[in-house]
């Protein structure tokens, strides 16, 4: 047997999503990381060893504008170009070749972590061991800083960091869904099957572990239908009512027996066309949701997420809603989930992400600091990825400056905030305050900027009947004087149309009633126009309601300026949109729906002008829609035109130029761009649903950076065939008074838009992760 130590800066156990993506934050920061996993592929629960859909705050379209950037949005991008149908063995390559780009991250997989050691007053650990199945090496791990990323908690456990299991009585946080009294209840395990046809009959005779499910409740109380495959199938669930590391082999039995079992009641009870089906796939690693979740200086609670704290030391940020299953699993008589929605987004601070008992372990994933029903949010996928950038950036900075996490959060919190900001990292509502950004201090044109929102000139997309409640979501900046909307009406008569704020800048459901006017229509097609004079004390999003009106369509139309985002409400008898969850009245993210209305707008016109896309929003500290899009964008070019995600949108012979001036020459090693991606749309690994586009339409494809030198423009970076959000380019030294972002195609959008540019006197030192070739750059090590 080999025995070996190693040293880093920073030690990541755990290769799911969340140690992944700290890994790489870490990495990216000049640590030496090793990266340490017990599984052969990484992605935890999102790998084609468990098939787990990769969702965040998003939750299929519910939240608006949610997407998460960072890592996890490097990931969502590069895998929507490179594995459109969701093959979960080339998501495993997408996220493998993410940390192979990485020259500072030592990978080890297969290696198991048991022991550790921890300095004499048991307040750091001084190192993890690890035993390497296949290989027979033991090594030991040596840093400054660990992190915890095992979803199971086990290194914190070992180093006696304070932690919970099971549910919090109701009393203890004031949470409505938290039980009278505290319990030991967790929700349980899952495991998933793969099904495809054989274009031949195909026989299924049941293995003896197979449930005869028709004398369980499953038959009455779960959809069960031929089509669906994996996460179709999230109520495959058991095990809340045991111990789910200590039972994991009988809890995956089980599971077994339930897949096995529901098989063969499709293929054999008669009531199925499932003649030419077979078993393509059954997964043997059960996919754990909850077991220990450590207490940090802040333990994030149901109140927390509901009511949108803001938390000054915000990391990250969570949309999923509370998530609760019932404790018997697959076998409860009652609804497989309970689910409850925060109006928007929600923070989570980075008090929730380390352990105040000890010095130099901080965690993320699913056993960071929550109550179990704050847990049922902060527990899925791309929130879990957020919270290890986080995490990991913080480790490395912690590393770096000589620090614990609680003082650099105490002491260093702008350090931590700015650098996750400059890495695009996923927070919401955080105004970046580099003081190293050179834009910061330069004045910002354009050579066209968005100044009418007037979509009547796009192409049509039909009507839509005011049988319900329909809304449209705009960015006022400064006032709203008027909208007029073109609509069809079987009779002359008044329409209701009110207006209200979003309440949190968040949000985009209408939340605070401002005001209410009626608008007169004639029968036959014509116009409402609804005055408000509306000039709110900052700028902000308004949500225009038009009340039902029997008769009458608003005329719909392909595009939009991006920010503006069309709505319909809710009615009782709408369908749910999973049938094994019952919908929860009085919420605003789920009784407005953009579903079915993304990427269109109504037929409107607002006025009058607005400053919503100025060239100045490209340096605003704000990196993604809040409140407003926090963008440039141009002019749309030929609105009539109707778009197509097929082809690309070329501004070759009349480029759009984003232009930064200062007073007297800046020397510049280095610029970041970071581009519209539309956080709106939601992307999924192994297909929820497939996007009409492999590269988000938005997304500027091919521009040039030019500095003046001399007079004359000199092209410093030039990129082609771009499909991700931040670019970095470090570049020869130049001083300059004028920097110019040049833009000469997008993936299919008739407009430019870009969130930021920025400009740096040093080098980022950074290696660009993804080639054009889909390949990662880089020479990360694989032990």
């Amino acid at each position: 047997m080999l025995k070996r130590t190693t040293t880093a800066d920073v030690v990541v156990i755990g290769g799911g999503l969340a140690g992944v993506s700290a890994a790489v934050a870490a990495a990216r920061l000049g640590s030496r990381v090793s990266l340490v996993t017990n599984r052969p592929v990484l992605g935890g629960n999102s790998s084609s060893e468990v098939r787990v859909w990769v969702v965040g705050a998003t939750a299929h379209g519910t939240q608006k504008f949610a997407r998460e950037t960072g890592i996890m949005g490097e990931l969502f991008l590069e895998n929507q170009y490179r594995n459109a149908e969701g093959n979960p063995y080339y998501w495993d390559q997408v996220v493998l070749d993410l940390v192979r780009a990485e020259p500072g991250v030592t990978l080890h997989l297969n290696t198991d972590v048991r022991t550790l050691a921890m300095s004499e007053d048991g307040r750091r650990i001084r190192s993890v061991t690890g035993w390497t199945m296949g290989s027979e090496i033991e090594t030991t791990f040596e840093a400054p800083m660990f992190l915890d990323c095992t979803g199971d908690g086990l290194i914190g456990h070992l180093a006696g960091a304070s932690y919970r299991v099971g549910r919090e009585g109701r009393d203890e946080y004031g949470e409505e869904w938290a039980p009278e009294t505290a319990d030991d209840e967790l929700l349980g395990s899952s495991l998933f099957f793969y099904t495809k046809d054989t274009g031949r009959p195909s026989r299924y005779v049941a293995p003896s572990i197979a449930k005869d499910i028709t004398q369980t409740p499953i038959v009455q109380n779960r959809i069960i239908r031929t089509g669906d495959n994996g996460c179709d199938y999230w109520w495959i669930e058991w095990g809340g009512e045991l111990d789910t590391v200590a039972e994991n082999e009988r809890i995956r039995d089980e599971l077994w027996g339930v897949v096995f079992g529901i098989w063969d009641h499709i293929k054999n009870s008669g009531e199925f066309d499932a003649d030419t089906l077979t078993l393509e796939w059954v997964g043997s690693v059960p996919g754990k949701r909850e077991y220990r979740r450590f207490v940090g200086d802040h333990t994030l609670t149901q109140n927390d997420i509901l009511d949108q704290v803001a938390f000054p030391d915000a990391v990250a940020f969570g949309g999923w809603s509370i998530d609760l299953h019932p404790v018997e699993g697959v076998y409860a008589d009652r609804a497989g989930a309970q689910q409850r929605y925060s109006p928007g987004t929600y923070d989570i601070p980075f008090r929730s992400l380390y352990s105040p008992d000890l010095d130099n372990l901080l965690f993320a994933g699913r056993d960071i600091s929550a109550s179990h029903v704050a847990f049922g949010s902060t527990r899925v996928m791309a929130t879990c990825s957020t919270q290890g950038q986080a995490a990991g950036t913080a480790a490395a900075l912690a590393a770096r400056h000589g620090l614990t996490p609680r003082e650099l959060g105490r002491d260093r919190l702008a350090l931590l905030q700015s650098t996750l900001l400059r890495e695009d990292a996923p927070l919401v509502g955080v105004r970046s305050d580099d003081p190293d950004d050179l834009v910061r201090s330069a004045r910002l044109s354009a050579s066209s900027t968005l100044e009418t929102i007037d979509t009547r000139a796009l192409p049509s997309a039909g009507m839509v009947d005011l049988d319900r409640d329909l809304a449209v979501v705009i960015p006022v900046e400064p006032s709203l004087d008027s909208v007029t909307f073109e609509v069809e009406a079987e009779a002359a008569g008044e329409i209701q149309i009110e207006l209200w704020t979003t309440g949190k800048p968040q949000n985009y459901a209408p939340i605070e009633h401002v005001a209410t006017v009626t608008a007169t229509v004639e029968a036959g097609c014509g116009e409402a126009v609804a005055r408000f004079d509306w000039t709110p004390d900052e700028p902000q999003n308004g949500v225009v309601v038009v009340r039902a009106h029997e008769g009458a369509r608003l005329a719909l139309r392909e595009g939009r300026p991006y920010g503006l985002l069309a709505l319909a409400g809710r009615r009782h008898d709408d369908a749910p949109f999973d049938h094994h969850i019952p919908e929860e009245h009085d919420q605003p993210a789920t009784d407005w729906v953009a579903r079915g209305l993304r990427r269109r707008s109504f037929a409107l016109a607002v006025e009058p002008a607005t400053t919503a896309y100025a060239a100045s929003h490209a340096a605003d500290g704000l990196q993604r829609p809040y409140g407003g899009p926090h963008l440039w964008s141009s002019e749309m070019r030929d609105p009539g035109a109707r778009a197509s995600f097929a082809s690309f949108a070329s501004f070759a012979e009349h480029p759009e130029v984003l232009t930064a001036r200062w007073d007297a020459p800046v020397t510049i090693r280095s610029v970041r761009v970071v581009l519209n991606d539309d956080v709106d749309e939601d992307l999924v690994n192994l297909h929820h649903h497939r996007t009409n586009f492999d590269v988000v339409p938005e997304l500027v494809t091919d521009y040039r950076i030019e500095a003046c030198v001399d007079g004359e423009w000199r092209v410093l970076a030039a990129e082609s065939g771009n499909r991700h959000r931040h670019r970095i380019h470090d570049v020869e030294p130049v001083e300059t008074s004028e920097l110019r972002l040049v833009c000469t195609a997008t993936a299919g959008a008739p407009f430019v838009s870009v969130h930021a540019l920025k400009a740096y006197a040093e080098p980022s030192g950074r290696v660009a992760p993804w080639s054009d070739a889909g390949g990662a750059r880089g020479s990360g090590t694989v032990n």
